[in-house]
């Protein structure tokens, strides 16, 4: 069970593990020369137990599928940057208070030069190099 909390399973290395630890239950309280209700109490409460703790995890898991990548190559696409330097058909950019090679995006060539100071997008990482558009005035705005 305690698997489930490192790898996205869904709820499919817990449910079994939460139905085990019942059956689990049983056999250690019947062995043990306890009556059969109190092996029954016992797995009933530890299967729900297992099975809430379960829950939690898949929904947690979940959460995490939606939320939005913030950091590596995945992170930088979308972000706002300044040129620093600009020279056909590549330059520098600094994004998020770091120094990149950057070079145009393909979809971004008949827009005009690219000076220092104006406003960029990243379009995507290729290796440590970014290929950037100038930026729109809506995305500009706060």
């Amino acid at each position: 069970m305690a698997i489930e909390t490192h790898v996205a399973s869904l709820g499919m290395l817990a449910t079994p593990g939460a139905l085990a630890l019942g059956a689990g239950a049983v056999l250690a309280v019947s062995g043990l020369g306890g009556g059969i209700v109190i092996a029954l109490i016992m797995a009933v409460l530890l299967t729900i137990g297992g099975l809430a703790f379960a829950s939690v995890a898949v929904r947690e898991g979940k959460v995490a599928r939606r939320r939005r990548v913030r950091t590596g190559a995945e992170g930088l696409v979308g972000r706002i940057g300044v040129v620093q330097s600009w020279g056909e058909p590549s330059g520098r950019v600094r994004v998020d208070g770091a120094l990149w090679h950057a070079r145009r995006s393909l979809a971004d060539d008949e827009a005009g030069d690219l000076h220092a100071g104006d406003a960029i997008v990243v379009e995507r990482l290729s290796g440590l190099t970014l290929a950037v558009r100038r930026a729109d005035e809506w995305e500009l705005a706060p």
